[in-house]
């Protein structure tokens, strides 16, 4: 344990490498600091504007009430323009409701799909009379109150380390609007650096590794799940010795210490193996390739992902990338669903190291001597 001078050193140090400032900002003035650039909402980070019309509904009702509101936080990129990364729901939902007023060269980088108009205000649960109100139909005194009532911006300046700048993003996007841990992931990550992210994403793009998610790949790109997919294939199969029983936090080690090059990664190389090993799966089994089987004489499988599978049959299958394309898929095939029903792999399917690590060879074994 540190002495007690050394550890308030150590806080002292960290401490003054952390510069911020506050300010009262108007919505008013936000809306125009967002139509002159001066406030950039990541086209990542936009896309989880989540809030249903009804929750935004609300908000407006709450500033026209002029009830208190907690801060929103930003991160100063030059003198003057900042980036947010706290406050994404609030200040979308402003925008919305003046949808019209968002300047027409910038207004597609804010729309969504199911943003294309400005917010018409339903079930306001105090102010009834306010449903079914846009902002245009509003009285100019409470359109007036509206633009001048303001909010704590809490700016992160720009001499902050950089370190700091990315730990403070994450904890403060860590249990948002029920944001998936990898879309969280994607947004703070990008404060690092951004190629072992670019990767994972173009590796979710790939032929054979969308054919062998098929069954689920429209739900898990809503929130990342299938990039996540990716990462965890990565992180297991090259990082096994330090899972421990969190994987989130296993997951996100990952990925910070890659895209800062404590880990090294061999990006082609991996590329490669990535691309033989789906290509594989499936040759063997097409998008049932990690489902559960209901009759595999049959050919019978129910949809989804069984995790359990993709962990061991990826890494097992990437373990023997030498000599796959000599197998027979075939002969795959055959062995991969044997151990979909041997007691030995089955007693091994709960999470954990040694379970994983068990599969894994088991799965590599299967494949080497079929």
């Amino acid at each position: 344990m540190l002495s007690n001078e050394t550890l308030i050193k150590a806080i002292d140090d960290q401490s003054k490498s952390v510069k911020t400032k506050s300010l009262d900002i108007s919505f008013n003035e936000l809306l125009d600091m967002y139509n002159n650039q001066e406030l950039i909402i990541n086209p990542d980070y936009q896309r989880m504007f989540r809030w249903p019309d009804e929750k935004q509904s609300m908000f407006i009702e709450s500033l026209i009430l002029e009830m208190p509101l907690p801060p929103i936080f930003v991160i100063e990129e030059q003198e003057g323009i900042y980036e947010l990364i706290d406050g994404l729901q609030r200040i979308s939902t402003y925008l919305h409701f003046r949808y019209k007023d968002i300047d027409e060269k910038i207004r597609k980088d804010f729309g969504t799909d199911r943003i294309n108009s400005e917010l018409v205000l339903t079930d306001c649960d105090i102010v009834k009379e306010l449903n079914d109100y846009t902002f245009d139909d509003l009285p100019r005194a409470i359109q007036l109150k509206l633009k001048r009532n303001f909010i704590r911006m809490e700016v992160l300046r720009k001499e902050t380390d950089t370190n700091i700048r990315y730990h403070m993003f994450k904890r403060l996007n860590t249990g948002g609007e029920l944001l998936s841990n990898q879309e969280v992931r994607n947004c703070t990550i990008r404060l690092l650096g951004n190629k072992f992210n670019n990767f994972i994403i173009e590796c979710s793009e790939y032929e054979y590794f969308k054919k062998a998610i098929a069954n689920v790949r429209n739900e898990y790109m809503i929130t990342k799940k299938d990039q996540e997919l990716v990462l965890r294939y990565f992180a297991l199969k090259n990082n096994l010795e330090n899972y421990k029983k969190d994987l989130d936090f296993f997951l996100t080690d990952y990925m910070e210490k890659v895209t800062t090059g404590q880990f090294p990664f061999h990006y082609e190389k991996e590329r490669i193996i990535f691309e033989k090993v789906f290509k594989c799966l499936v040759e063997i089994n097409g998008k049932n390739a990690f489902s559960s089987a209901i009759d595999l004489e049959e050919n019978k499988f129910k949809t989804g992902i069984i995790m359990y599978f993709y962990d061991s049959f990826t890494c097992g299958i990437a373990q023997c990338e030498d000599i796959i394309e000599s197998k027979s898929p075939k002969n795959m095939k055959k062995a991969l669903n044997g151990l979909r029903k041997n007691k030995e792999f089955l007693k091994t399917r709960t999470g954990g190291k040694r379970n994983t690590e068990e599969r894994i060879a088991l799965v590599e074994d299967a494949i080497r001597n079929c």
